[in-house]
């Protein structure tokens, strides 16, 4: 079973609830963050528009972070996600660099990376994702992949947005794209 998560981009607001809740389970320290909520204007006079993306870790199939982590910090954990492990971490970064979605960061405090891990003790504990409750909009899911195909059918894998490179790291992330969100629109941004 592959987990993932699922965002609507035509329910959300823009409101950042879902990166600061994360931001504040995970205790990070100013200008660090898991989760990233862009905002992007489109169009011109008459018809512009505005959409928001809401980003974290993709849980890739094949995570080229830990295909490239030197001490096995970043792994698969048991239930299909990645996990990273502070204890093996020595903060050399490569997790970082692997990464073609830019994920991992480097903690400047503690100098070690760090990453989403889609909130894994509270999913043990029968709850879901801090971002996936805070979101006012319930503009985010998480769950198998599979089932959220299923469940949203217009829905598109990140690899079909440009901003994101094509690879085989199988990110495990799907998104439904607002009229106005272009794949151009995206690309621009980034």
């Amino acid at each position: 079973m592959a987990l993932g998560f699922y965002f609507d981009m035509s329910a959300c607001i823009g409101c950042k609830a879902c990166q600061m809740a994360c931001k504040d389970k995970n205790n990070l320290p100013i200008g660090q963050l898991y989760r990233h909520v862009e905002s992007f204007e489109v169009g011109s006079y008459p018809m512009p528009g505005v959409f928001h993306l809401s980003s974290t870790c993709n849980h890739c199939g094949k995570p080229a972070c830990v295909e490239k982590c030197p001490t096995g910090a970043m792994y698969i954990g048991e239930d299909g996600t990645v996990q990273h492990d502070d204890e093996l971490c020595i903060g050399c970064g490569t997790c970082a660099m692997a990464c073609p979605y830019g994920v991992p960061s480097v903690n400047e405090e503690t100098m070690k990376s760090g990453k989403c891990d889609s909130c894994y003790a509270i999913r043990q504990a029968g709850g879901e994702p801090q971002c996936v409750a805070s979101c006012p909009m319930r503009a985010l899911e998480f769950g198998d992949i599979k089932e959220l195909m299923a469940k949203h059918p217009d829905a598109v894998s990140i690899l079909d947005v440009p901003m994101y490179p094509q690879g085989d790291t199988v990110p495990g992330t799907l998104v439904t794209l607002r009229p106005c969100a272009s794949a151009d629109a995206v690309a621009k941004k980034y």
